[in-house]
């Protein structure tokens, strides 16, 4: 590695409790007596100290907890943390805004609860960028979130400070959630495995419930598949949506062969960039090495769909903005960054054409259906071009020009929020000069996590991801 190299890339993989397990591995050593519960929370405290000053990916840090043995489940005694959207008791829940000061929550989050009952040990919360809205962890007047594998870019968003953690080795798995890409694009930004399940599948939060088409479904961000959907099942064991297959634990490739779509540039016309093309259309290569079938696809989505997105995010930061005193006493929507800001503004000037939004993007799910007659999978990037450095898409930006920014690199993962499909961003093979990694995105079903997590446990076996700590 280059002098260059090691003053851009972090990380804190070492000889201690956690060493380079998984949070299978890990949690596999705390059941054999061979790590303590307590020793791994201690030493994940201590890679987070070690690595925080040039990350910044914390919000809130919690006391150690003075475990006597490991609690139940899948993932017991692994230490993690929680995105700061999300309540957890006793900890103020700030959703990466300055427009307000939170206060410490009264209760978990049913989400939380459903997160605890795997058996992880929670040490704080992650940093995320103003209510969730942008693809990068950045701010107007705090520090942003950094990539560990290359500390000038972004580490994505919104979960952007779980990824860099997970990413750096300070913990194994994390939090995220996702509501246009948000679990699926700091992976993709950062190396890692981000599945966002089928809307239902997950606990539903209050917010979403309320909202005529809820975006957002919770999940984590990993190292390894096999954490994804150890995850998802142990998940699944506290609550099971009754509307919706279950999926139990998958372990490993299935037998079946797919007939997987390929799709390169995004539905909304957006083409992808070299790098970015040259990763899928390998992907793609190795799929029928592997004895897949794959083929091009067209989704055929209403050509509005981009700006009634775009329109539906901006009646999300306008109901934040009226609703926001339930969040603090002293929220002021004047202090709201420039992209919320933005968006509400611009909302406000087309308020009119909400029924005509709502409308459509309702019917994308019969596109979406289309598309798959055929098709088990189709195979796309996580975003049209790879990791932006640092301040490319900063709410500092002209709002203007941080839209087009942002649509120019956000083209594929929002469809699968609409719908409600399952959808997994995994690296892939190849990286930037740079040694970035990048996302490439397999969508399916409703449903359909088990089939989505069998082929990425067969790509993670063809051919290892790439890893941080030996890149």
């Amino acid at each position: 590695m280059t002098t260059s190299e090691e003053q851009t890339r972090v990380h804190v993989f070492r000889d201690d409790a956690l060493g380079d397990h998984d949070a299978v591995g890990l949690a596999r050593a705390i059941r054999r007596g061979e790590v303590g519960a307590a020793e791994a929370a201690r030493d994940a405290a201590a890679r987070v100290r070690a690595v925080e000053s040039r990350l910044n990916a914390v919000q809130a840090h919690l006391d150690l907890p003075a475990h006597g043995s490991a609690p139940a489940g899948a993932f017991a005694g692994v230490p993690t943390f929680v995105k700061d959207n999300t309540d957890y008791q006793g900890l103020p829940t700030g959703h990466g805004s300055a427009a307000f000061a939170p206060r410490a929550a009264r209760r978990h989050a049913p989400f939380t609860r459903q997160f605890l009952s795997t058996g992880v040990t929670v040490l704080g919360k992650t940093r995320l960028p103003e209510f969730g809205f942008s693809p990068t962890t950045e701010y107007e007047g705090a520090e942003p979130v950094r990539n560990p594998w290359h500390t000038d870019h972004s580490a994505g968003g919104s979960s952007g400070g779980s990824a860099a953690l997970v990413a750096a080795g300070a913990v194994p798995i994390a939090h995220a959630n996702d509501g246009g890409g948000s679990i699926r694009i700091p992976a993709a930004c950062c190396g890692l495995v981000g599945l966002k399940p089928t809307r239902g599948r997950m606990v539903a939060n209050a917010q979403g419930r309320q909202l005529p088409i809820d975006l957002v479904t919770d999940g984590v961000v990993s190292r390894s598949v096999r954490d994804s959907a150890a995850f998802l099942a142990a998940a699944e064991r506290h609550w099971r949506n009754p509307k919706l297959p279950p999926v139990g634990l998958v372990e490993g490739p299935s037998e079946r062969r797919l007939r997987i779509g390929l799709l390169v540039d995004s539905p909304n016309g957006v083409a992808s960039d070299a790098d970015t093309r040259a990763a899928v259309t390998e992907t793609a290569q190795r799929l029928e090495r592997l004895g897949h079938t794959v083929e091009p696809v067209e989704l055929s989505i209403d050509p509005h769909f981009t700006d009634d997105f775009l329109t539906y995010w901006g009646l999300l930061s306008f109901l934040i903005g009226v609703t926001g005193r339930t969040l603090g006493t002293d929220f002021d929507r004047s202090r709201m960054d420039g992209l919320s800001r933005g968006l509400r503004e611009t909302y406000v000037r087309n308020w009119t054409q909400t029924p005509g939004v709502l409308r459509r993007l309702k019917r994308t799910r019969e596109a979406y259906a289309a598309g798959f007659r055929g098709l088990d999978v189709i195979l796309s990037p996580v975003l049209a071009h790879t990791t932006p450095r640092l301040g490319h898409l900063s709410p500092t930006v002209p709002y203007v020009t941080l839209i087009e920014r942002l649509l120019a690199y956000v083209a594929f993962t929002p469809v699968n929020n609409v719908v409600g499909t399952p959808s997994i961003s995994v690296p892939a093979a190849s990286a930037t000069a740079d040694g970035l990694p990048i996302g490439v995105m397999f969508s399916g079903r409703p449903g359909a996590e088990r089939t989505l997590l069998e082929l990425a446990f067969e790509l993670e076996a063809d051919r290892p991801f790439r890893r941080l700590w030996d890149a």
